[in-house]
């Protein structure tokens, strides 16, 4: 049966409103989206307490008691409806703050109910609000055993689309179905993998029969669900080993040579030894070359990238670098430009406002091979850019780019070009093979000599004073300091507020004692930013309090401080690129985050995270479990078209391992699936990664 084309409208207990919130609020539109919608919890009803067992401390529990005394208390908006069961070991308190008509039909004096709810204590009495009840002879099997709890939002709850309701729906669609669910694995894979079929597999993920078969049934689904995406993105790998030759780069002549002995501006880690060698093995295997270059801010990519342009010059090609901003590419353009100053090497840039007539020059130059190294942004996927024989691509800030992107620039020759992508948002290990599967991967994982790790702080808003005070003490050796404030659009006004306010606080202070301040944000003309980010970088302005707008693009290796306001608003990896601001000079630095008492868990867990590790590869995976990968920069236009329904990448790192083995095994035998076995794969690849990509989408 194709459940992915029956409309949920027609389920018993769905019909034409409740079809439109969930398609509205949850994106659930098929019997298929509905089977997919996985609880996030569930509450084991197999126990049944007495009510002289309860305690506030206890969390999600069930009793068995006659209900009496349904009365409603207090007046206008304060009404409540208040009850009280008893079951011979004690009494405990029900409230309702809505439903009374339907409370009294439900509520028979004589009769035993399950009560399902949170117990607490109000003026001393012990009471649940908004328990669920039902009738104890008639649902007795029913609802002693796990319940699934789903995710639900506050529109759906005002409309009694409640989780117990999604469950009725669940049930009501295996009736109409009455078990025909197509299978979507092989059977001889799925006993390989000692896997559940996948009807059984549904069914127990919503009604699990016991703790056991909740385990296979989410095994299971997490396992098909990260087999498929690797699946999908090996297959691009394997097809292009299969498909494309590389350009061997078999020499390593003058251009290398002559720079690394007399033009380096400072000597190489181990670590960017290790990933030059990397690449240069790559290069020169006949293979075409996909490799993801991860470091942090700092580590040296760009001079990685660099020595390998120059591998390609000196094997005759070109090579070409393509940022996802003008600001990037402009300030690629003026780091490498001074890196190659005293060699002959000719260096170019292209961007959307480069004017025609500098356009026409580069197109001839590129066209008859003079120009040898093009820096850009995506203008240059544009078709009219002819290269005479680009040899080697590289791609800064790979999130920005999809799989689609990287695909558009093989075709920029017969043979295409090598391809190095850079990022400086550390990845986590899980997140890289779903979403950069089709690349090999390379870390820089150590700092240039002479650099000092920065000391982070965390700060109450109280300490404020003692925090200008440490800021004056480093300003009075000649340093800068940063003060950043979050700027969050919903709330843009008041936020726009407490920047003003906090210019002032910090002229109030600073003033006085001889120092100036500038303020960035971004509802400044472009020419007044610019003007007080120059002031800032000359050391003309000592401190620079800003919105997030410094996160990309400035090297101040002057600056020793950088200030967070509200850092509790800020996710880890925009802490993790904000810090990395100061720290770039031989001077020791320091990370204040300055937050409210009000923390939550989650808060808490960041700002802890930011103090005890500079880590940005530690740092993204505590991200990865906190936030998942779905609000992680990139994931939307990555290529990863199949969102994650059942699995997590921050915790299933050992069932992707699992799946990503699986679908080696089988890519390595039969990389296109043709074979007989295989065509449930490539079925299913097919219905699952079907979206289009636009191929000039670059967020």
């Amino acid at each position: 049966m194709e459940l992915a084309g029956l409309n949920i409208k027609f389920i018993p207990g769905v019909g034409e409103k409740r079809a439109s919130l969930l398609e509205q609020e949850m994106g659930i539109r098929s019997y298929e989206d509905m089977l997919y919608y996985i609880p996030y919890k569930y509450i084991d009803r197999t126990r049944i307490y007495t009510i002289g067992e309860l305690s506030s401390e206890l969390p999600y529990i069930q009793v068995k008691a006659k209900i009496m005394n349904l009365s409603a208390v207090g007046t206008g908006k304060q009404t409540r409806m208040v009850a009280t069961a008893y079951d011979g070991t004690g009494e405990l308190e029900l409230v309702w703050f809505t439903g009374y008509k339907y409370l009294t039909s439900q509520i028979l004096p004589e009769k035993e109910y399950l009560i399902f709810g949170k117990p607490s204590v109000f003026n001393h009495k012990l009471n649940i609000v908004h328990p669920e009840i039902d009738l104890y002879e008639a649902n007795a099997k029913q609802l002693v055993g796990f319940q699934a709890i789903y995710p639900t939002t506050e529109k759906m709850k005002k409309s009694y689309l409640t989780s117990r309701v999604i469950n009725k729906i669940q049930a009501n669609i295996f009736k109409a179905i009455n078990g025909r669910i197509q299978e979507t694995l092989p059977a001889w894979f799925i006993k390989k993998h000692n896997l559940i079929y996948l009807h059984e597999a549904l069914y127990n993920i919503h009604f699990p029969e016991n703790p056991d078969m909740l385990r296979n049934a989410q095994y299971r689904l997490k396992f098909e669900e990260l087999f498929y995406i690797q699946l999908n993105i090996l297959k691009l790998k394997f097809n292009r080993k299969a498909t494309f030759q590389g350009h061997p780069f078999t020499v390593v002549g003058n251009y290398f040579n002559d720079f690394y002995r007399n033009h380096l501006p400072f000597p190489l880690t181990d670590a960017q030894k290790r990933v030059i060698k990397e690449i240069r093995s790559d290069c020169g295997s006949g293979k075409q070359m996909n490799r993801l270059l991860q470091g942090d801010v700092g580590s040296g990519k760009t001079l990685v990238a660099v020595m390998c342009m120059l591998i390609a010059l000196d094997n005759g090609f070109q090579a070409a670098i393509m940022a996802p901003t003008e600001i990037l590419a402009t300030q690629h353009y003026e780091t490498i430009s001074e890196l190659l100053k005293n060699t002959p090497i000719s260096v170019g840039l292209l961007t959307g406002s480069t004017k025609k007539k500098e356009r026409d020059v580069l197109h001839d130059a590129l066209s008859d091979g003079r120009l040898q190294i093009l820096i850009g942004t995506h203008a240059l996927l544009e078709d009219v850019v002819s290269f005479k024989n680009i040899g080697l691509v590289v791609i800064d800030e790979q999130h920005r780019f999809g799989v689609a992107q990287r695909a558009k620039l093989w075709q920029k020759n017969t043979i295409p070009p090598h391809m190095l992508v850079m990022t400086a948002t550390p990845i986590p290990r899980t997140l890289a093979m779903t979403l950069y599967g089709d690349l090999d991967v390379s870390v820089i994982d150590q700092l240039p000599p002479g650099r000092k790790p920065i000391t982070t702080h965390h700060a109450f808003e109280n300490k404020r004073l003692q925090v200008y005070k440490f800021i004056q003490k480093e300003l009075e050796l000649g340093r800068q300091a940063y003060i950043v404030y979050p700027l969050i659009s919903e709330s843009e006004k008041m936020d726009y507020r407490n920047l003003e306010e906090g210019y002032e606080h910090v002229m109030s202070y600073f003033a006085p004692l001889g120092y100036t301040a500038d303020i960035v944000h971004g509802k400044l003309k472009p020419t007044e930013k610019e003007e007080h980010m120059r002031r800032f970088v000359s050391g003309e302005t000592r401190i620079l309090v800003a919105t997030t707008v410094i996160e990309v693009g400035v090297n101040v290796p002057n600056a020793s401080i950088m200030v967070i306001e509200s850092a509790e608003r800020f996710g880890l990896s925009q802490l993790h690129q904000l810090r990395g601001r100061v720290g770039r000079g031989a001077e020791q630095s320091y990370c204040i985050l300055m937050t409210s008492y009000k923390l939550s868990n989650e808060s808490r867990k960041r700002i802890e995270t930011m103090t005890s590790t500079n880590d940005g590869f530690e740092i993204a995976e505590v991200d990865l479990k906190l936030r998942g990968p779905g609000d992680i920069e990139g994931t939307q236009q990555s290529g990863l078209t199949c969102n994650l329904r059942v699995a997590n990448l921050g915790k299933d790192g050992r069932v992707l391992n699992e799946a990503a083995q699986a679908a080696t095994l089988i890519l390595e035998d039969d990389p296109l699936l043709q074979k007989e076995e295989n065509q449930t794969f490539a079925t299913q690849v097919k219905r699952l990664f079907k979206t289009k990509i636009n191929w000039r989408y670059i967020s």
